[in-house]
């Protein structure tokens, strides 16, 4: 027990003292955890207690053009934040200086642009919330599950986290893989919204989660390798991180379960 604790504590000082590029703590939301926490848990407030309230006794809003609009940007969004992680990859992979980490911070155009591009994705983490605001607002409440909530808070607060502690490369993968997903998930959001005669394309609903399940099985198989093979980044985040893949994976494969295969018996 007292080796996990000083494990524990091991980990936590080798996050804390991560050499960090002091720009980052200057962005929007990046200074301390404090508006993030609080983004979050309005989040968590307003889904599952104040939202069903609010529509208890009214109508159901009708927000086709909304959802429509709201959906095209997302899927642009998300191909210029894969596109962005690609390119920065291909980059680094050919760069004949090697590791841009070992360069200072702040004189490395690749280093700004590899934290410029987190942190947009963490801001994408955060527009994503509305997902679950229309989901109330339409009263689909069936659609906002403990999967659906869980899901969007820890992936906005670790994507914090991950910006502010350990910045760089490492997270390129996780990026383009969630960009290239959130591509697939808000096309068929996009095709759904334009009406019910679009709705014989729809028939690929299932294989969403059978990409979000292959998603997270190579996050998880990355995390491991990073670890595997001692990378400089600290690894208390990447054991959360791995932890964290592990319990999408059952709860995913959970609701695949209950929606798809219990329909078959």
């Amino acid at each position: 027990m007292a080796g996990f604790i000083r494990h524990v504590v091991s980990n936590y000082n080798e996050v804390l003292n991560n050499i960090k590029d002091p720009i980052v703590d200057t962005w929007p939301l990046m200074g301390s955890p404090g508006p993030i926490l609080c983004i979050v848990g309005t989040y968590l407030i307003f889904v599952l207690k104040v939202g069903p309230k609010m529509m208890e006794k009214r109508p159901a809003f009708q927000l086709n053009t909304v959802m429509i609009l709201y959906n095209a940007v997302q899927v642009f969004f998300s191909i210029w934040l894969a596109s962005m992680t690609l390119n920065i990859s291909i980059k680094h992979f050919f760069s004949p200086y090697g590791d841009s980490s070992q360069l200072p911070h702040a004189e490395t155009k690749h280093t700004q642009t590899v934290l410029s591009t987190a942190w947009w994705y963490f801001f994408s983490k955060i527009v994503e919330f509305l997902d679950t605001v229309f989901f109330i607002l339409r009263k689909k409440q069936n659609q906002v599950t403990f999967l659906h909530v869980y899901h969007h808070s820890i992936t906005a607060f670790f994507s914090w986290c991950y910006l502010k502690y350990i910045p760089g490369e490492q997270g390129l993968v996780i990026g383009f893989l969630n960009s290239t997903v959130h591509i697939i998930m808000y096309s068929y959001y996009f095709i759904a919204a334009l009406g019910s005669k679009y709705k014989k394309y729809l028939w690929w609903k299932k294989y969403m989660t059978w990409i979000q399940l292959l998603q997270f099985g190579i996050m998880l198989i990355y995390l491991i390798l990073t670890l595997v093979v001692d990378c400089r980044a600290p690894k208390g985040l990447t054991y959360l991180l791995a932890t964290n893949a592990i319990i999408f994976i059952y709860l995913f494969s959970d609701f695949y379960r209950k929606a798809y295969k219990s329909k078959m018996v």
